[in-house]
């Protein structure tokens, strides 16, 4: 059964894929039905920082149709700055980076990076091969206007760009900051007219390409307020009502964190996943302050609405990426397993960070044991039941009756030791059943406490039960 539920998440969605591109389909109304489970996909950024070309997109996206695809696995994403022609590694080339830019004022892909994309064709010819593997296409973009847009310095018209579809150009557009700190491509832009006409043409175009899935970068931080001169609200805004307008269901994913939490009804209103933290990498103080931050998201997590723990940098890392040298992993394989147990409990988008094609067997089998993907893909009320000096607990009830259980170890010295769940803990009366779900094996049934053994920073994922209820699917 659990195969059959993760196998119809797949065939969905590659129906719905091949569907959108041929012929025009009615959309739901509701974009939380967008995503009605976590994403699950690749993205370039951990392994190939802002230098990704066509060829490893492809190389990727063909692993993941072969290996991955059917386990859920289904979303390729650009990362950053797919459109200059000559990025630069650790750190960016912020110097004399060369843009591509179309004749509106709207970025290209680099066509020496992404050879289908010259003469105007954009992504849609690498959509076009990521949808015939049965998948689905998204890229990244920074908030706001490209300075290459209304500046005559970075190859801009005096008087700026024409908006596509507009009466306005891109120098009409009232600008609120030079955008993020740390990248200097970008002006943000105000809540206007002409910014709306914007971003109108960049999801037209978009959905033109047939691109499924954007992640839009600089948004959270800081996410302030109307009235206030950095007011990314609007940005966020005026993205939700250009992808309603734009013709075609693209999930919206917001980045980076963290996003602060009394702006939850805000961000849940206008995306389908957020960033609850900055940037997350290999190691194990940013994975114990990850447990931390999901349960903070704990009330606003709903169908539709995920708050993101960030990419699993898993795999081989950093080939040309941002954080440190080209690597495998450095979480243990107790900790890489602890990752994926919190991820999934907690109902994270799981969005792999490494070179697929170089993973070893190891983590490819991590990231594809059925029992626990349907954890993240079909677990209720997820929460945070207890936190000790020593532990954390994590339950979400399971479709079928009973209850997910996640054993989280903090402590990080020591022998394996045997910790004692008591089943009154997760809201059961014994005697219950329980299944070890990284195992995928029965331990039997227990008349009092259940013995959970775990090594330092590692962790236990099991399906707890009433000892008369039928066995668990």
């Amino acid at each position: 059964m659990t195969t059959r539920l993760l196998s119809a998440r797949l065939v969905l969605a590659t129906c719905l894929v091949a569907v959108a591109s041929c012929v025009s389909v009615a959309r739901s109304e509701s974009f939380a039905d967008w995503a009605p489970t976590p994403p699950r996909g690749w993205n370039s950024w951990d392994c190939y920082g802002d230098s990704v070309t066509e060829e490893e997109v492809l190389s990727n996206a063909e692993f993941m149709a072969e290996r991955l695809a059917e386990f859920g696995w289904e979303y390729v994403v650009v990362d950053i700055r797919w459109t200059v022609q000559n990025p630069g590694t650790r750190p960016y080339n912020q110097t004399d980076p060369v843009f591509t830019v179309d004749g509106h004022g709207r970025f290209m892909p680099a066509p020496n990076r992404f050879p289908s994309a010259a003469d105007g064709r954009g992504f849609k010819p690498l959509a076009d091969k990521v949808h015939d593997l049965g998948l689905r296409f998204g890229i990244h973009l920074m908030r706001g206007l490209p300075r290459a847009a209304i500046e005559e310095g970075l190859g801009a018209p005096a008087g700026g760009y024409p908006i596509e579809g507009s009466a306005f150009k891109t120098s009409d557009i009232p600008l609120t900051d030079h955008g993020a700190v740390w990248l200097r491509d970008m002006r943000g832009m105000q809540k206007s007219e002409a910014a709306q006409d914007y971003y109108d043409s960049l999801m037209r175009l978009y959905a033109s390409w047939g691109v499924d899935f954007i992640k839009v970068d600089d948004l959270n931080n800081p996410y302030a307020q109307p009235g206030q001169p950095n007011y990314s609200g609007g940005e966020i805004e005026m993205l939700r009502a250009a992808i309603d307008r734009g013709g075609r269901e693209i999930v919206l994913s917001t980045s980076p964190g963290p996003t602060p939490i009394d702006q939850a009804e805000h961000i849940s209103r206008h995306a389908n996943l957020w960033r609850v933290s900055n940037d997350f990498w290999d190691e194990w103080p940013a994975l114990e302050r990850q447990f931390e931050q999901l349960h903070l998201w704990t009330p606003y997590r709903s169908e539709g609405h995920w708050p993101d723990g960030d990419m699993l940098p898993l795999g081989r890392l950093a080939i040309r990426g941002e954080r440190g040298g080209e690597r495998g992993t450095r979480f243990t394989p107790a900790e890489q397993r602890t990752l994926m147990t919190a991820w999934c409990i907690a109902k994270s988008p799981l969005i792999f960070g490494g070179n697929l094609p170089s993973s070893d067997a190891a983590t490819i089998e991590l990231i594809t044991n059925l029992e626990v993907l349907k954890v993240n893909d079909h677990g209720v009320d997820p929460k945070q039941v207890a936190r000790s000096e020593s532990r954390i607990v994590w339950t979400a009830d399971a479709p079928a009756g009973g209850m997910y259980v996640a054993v989280i170890r903090l402590s990080e010295t020591g022998e394996p030791f045997e910790d004692r769940l008591d089943p009154s803990l997760v809201g059961l009366t014994a005697p219950v059943r329980a299944r070890d779900l990284w195992a995928r094996e029965d331990l039997g049934e227990f008349a009092g406490a259940i013995p959970v053994e775990a090594e330092p920073h590692g962790s236990r994922l099991l399906l707890i039960e009433g000892a008369d209820a039928p066995a668990g699917e």
